[in-house]
């Protein structure tokens, strides 16, 4: 469960984030809004690469204001990004096991079970001696997720995941996400534009604009309050009913 007491970041005169107070307790929730909301920047608080300035936030009880990013990942804290993190000059399992070296799994046989598992979890078994370079973007995205599954993850940030993919990519993407709390018992947290993805993945979601929060709840009834489609200028009802 992520706990968010009026948190605030402020860069000179700009806050991205304003006073933000919120309770995600869903296994998937969403994470929305228009450009320049303040969505990556409340990941990259939740990750530790920015320090709020005021407020509060925990993570099933602990809070993890102040603690370093690798206190944070030891703790079961995970993300992908934007840009995807993929060695092109390293194989796919070798970019997943970079990752597995660090988590803890006590005994290299372990480390390399958690690696198998979590390629194949993704659906790249046939991939795995792949160099970097020569996936496709929807392959990276997923190595990606497998990244983010080793070890024992608590919350999995997943950064617009579904960039640059086909429809069809989409819906493989879908079912990984939607299967993950299932696969590992992590809470996702999921940021993408694609509002159909959201709709179909987030039990919850939350919308921010200019770094407060205009709506969380249900997703279904998220997306049809008029604030929201304001927020983003267009309807999705079109989209929930798909």
């Amino acid at each position: 469960m992520i706990d968010i007491h009026n948190l605030t970041v402020q860069f000179g005169g700009v806050k991205p984030i304003d006073a933000l107070t919120v309770q995600l307790d869903r296994p998937i929730a969403g994470l929305i809004g228009p450009n320049g909301a303040g969505k990556t920047t409340l990941l990259n608080v939740l990750s530790g690469f920015v320090t709020p300035v005021a407020g509060t936030v925990q993570v099933d009880g602990q809070s993890i204001v102040g603690m370093a990013a690798h206190r944070r990942a030891a703790l079961g804290l995970r993300r992908t990004f934007q840009t995807d993190q993929i060695a092109d000059d390293l194989t796919l399992w070798q970019n997943v096991q970079a990752i597995a070296d660090h988590a803890g799994y006590g005994s290299r046989g372990l480390a390399e079970e958690g690696v198998a598992r979590a390629i194949d979890y993704v659906g790249l078994r046939r991939r795995i001696h792949r160099r970097g370079s020569d996936l496709s973007t929807e392959e990276r995205h997923l190595a990606e997720i497998a990244k983010a599954l080793i070890g024992t993850p608590r919350l999995v940030m997943l950064d617009e995941p579904g960039a640059g993919m086909s429809e069809s990519e989409t819906a493989h993407l879908e079912t990984v996400i939607r299967g993950i709390h299932d696969f590992c018992g992590a809470q996702v947290l999921l940021i993408d534009h694609d509002v159909a993805l959201i709709a179909a993945c987030c039990e919850q979601t939350m919308v921010l604009d200019f770094g407060r929060l205009i709506a969380v709840g249900a997703t279904a009834h998220v997306l049809e309050l008029p604030e929201v489609r304001r927020a983003y200028l267009g309807d999705f009802s079109e989209l929930v009913a798909a």
